[in-house]
């Protein structure tokens, strides 16, 4: 898996969630592994309110794309927001709760990319190949 493998949408929640500086981004790949969905993207928050940011920059941006979310769990006091696109599902946690819930450990068969955390001062030019790394 690459992030030129991804599909448009998937990579425009994982760029909306980096622009929203979420942290520990991760694409998992479920296909094959009997999951309701063929990815997971999951992320984690520092805040209540960045939690609730990032998960209104998703929806916006996959919105202006034509994507609907179907679902949408979490309120503006969770720890965890769950957006279902169907096909994927984000979620976005507070550091606690990723522990508590651990997806990774529970799809550890699953085929990952990472992300990068954000840096403070953006790069001048890095390539989009750059910006992740499988694992």
């Amino acid at each position: 898996m690459t992030l030129n493998s991804l599909r448009p949408e998937i990579r425009s929640a994982v760029e909306a969630a980096q622009d929203k500086q979420a942290v520990d981004i991760t694409v998992l790949n479920l296909s094959g592994a009997g999951a309701f969905a063929e990815y997971f993207l999951l992320c984690s928050g520092q805040s209540q309110p960045q939690i609730q940011a990032i998960g209104e920059a998703i929806e916006e941006k996959l919105h202006c794309q034509g994507r609907r979310v179907a679902h949408r769990e979490g309120k503006s006091s969770a720890e965890w927001v769950l957006l279902d696109y169907g096909d994927f599902v984000v979620h976005i946690f507070s550091e606690r709760a990723r522990q508590y819930y651990d997806l990774e450990r529970l799809w550890r068969s699953a085929e990952r990319m990472t992300f990068p955390a954000p840096s403070p001062h953006p790069p001048s030019q890095t390539s989009a190949e750059g910006d992740a790394t499988q694992q």
